[in-house]
């Protein structure tokens, strides 16, 4: 199976399945001598382990993380590092039934067609498990960033969407959910309750903020940082859409309205009036923050009946059991400000290797 190493200087490559015996990942082109330890990589993770509330998955899974190489006395050695999680709760009798099934919105249909073999066990490679390592990749990312700042936020539970104006980074921390609306998040529970006593699930939408991001990372044409970007928030489990800045609005802005105009700033620096582009330019980042939004799709796995084929192309009907998220967006947020550090990283590192500093 090919497609399981991400970025060029900064790169990594995931390996595992959700009920294997664990998961873990080898991430390359570190620079040696950052301060790294186990901890480092663990307080990330945390915020993206399941069971911690009742609005997500009750899979009890510790994600202790495990360095297995690249790192001496506290310091990366620039040589592979290599992490591994065990995987300690698994409940693969829940699948036995449905081994045969092709599971409606999941990838066990092309899966099996395009290997002719696949692992029913909670999806196997395609599931949500390996964004783990995705976030354990971003935290090592951010050591490289410094003092750059990814942050993420969950700002739309299906049709329901954040006032903005109540926006509140310090909220996010504060609530289950991710959100930076105090009052969209307390209504935004009552949603859930309902949608996970349904035994339904719903989509959300994540923003990811990045703040410090030097001028002129990134490179045109097919590098662009927007494309890597999108390419990176894209690769998640369950993402079906991907904007930059004003994204699909910019579509109904005038010229004039969408431009971001310039003004001279202190010494010699360049004042932007707006940020329609989200921090891109030409594929160029422009220093001003680097804003992307993320469309998650409801969780396929459902209480409710629902129609589909088998192996043997017999139509049937599937009922899945397992412990799932009412929300895969929820925890998705972590994942998502991984993968824009991860991106971050990579062309910090490109950067420094054809302009120097």
């Amino acid at each position: 199976m090919s497609g399981n190493t991400f970025g060029v200087l900064f790169r990594f490559t995931t390996f595992g399945e959700s009920h294997g015996p664990a998961i873990g990942c080898v991430i390359d082109g570190v620079p040696p001598r950052l301060a790294l330890n186990e901890a480092d990589i663990q307080v990330w993770l945390d915020r993206r382990r399941p069971g911690q509330s009742r609005f997500t998955t009750q899979r009890r899974e510790p994600d202790t993380v495990r360095i297995l190489s690249g790192v001496y006395q506290g310091q990366t050695t620039g040589t592979p590092i290599g992490l591994l999680i065990d995987n300690v709760d698994q409940r693969s009798h829940d699948y036995g039934d449905i081994a045969e099934s092709f599971r409606p919105g999941h990838a066990d249909y092309t899966y099996h067609h395009k290997y002719g073999i696949r692992d029913p066990r909670g999806g196997g490679r395609s599931s949500a498990r390996e964004t783990a390592l995705r976030v354990a990749a971003g935290a090592v990312a951010r050591k490289v960033l410094g003092g750059v700042s990814v942050r993420g936020a969950l700002i739309q539970l299906g049709s329901h969407a954040i006032d903005r104006a109540r926006w509140d980074w310090n909220e996010v921390n504060n609530n289950p959910l991710f959100c930076p609306d105090a009052v969209a998040a307390a209504q935004w529970a009552d949603t859930l309750d309902q949608v996970r006593k349904a035994g339904s699930s719903i989509g959300a939408v994540v923003e990811v903020v990045a703040e410090g991001v030097p001028l002129g990372l990134g490179a045109p044409v097919y590098d662009k940082l927007d494309a890597d970007t999108a390419k990176a928030l894209m690769s998640i489990t369950a993402v079906k859409g991907v904007e930059i800045g004003e994204g699909f609005a910019a579509a109904a802005l005038s010229g004039e309205a969408n431009a971001d105009e310039m003004r001279a700033g202190p010494n010699g620096t360049v004042r932007f009036l707006s940020n329609h582009a989200g921090g891109i330019l030409g594929g160029i980042a422009t220093g001003q923050p680097i804003v992307a939004r993320m469309a998650v799709k409801p969780t396929s796995s459902i209480l409710t009946p629902r129609r589909t084929v088998d192996v043997n192309g017999n139509e049937v009907e599937i009922f899945t059991k397992g412990r799932h998220d009412p929300c895969v967006g929820i925890r998705a947020v972590p994942v998502a400000e991984a993968m824009v550090a991860c991106v971050l990283a990579d062309h910090l590192l490109r950067h420094r290797g054809q302009c120097g500093g």
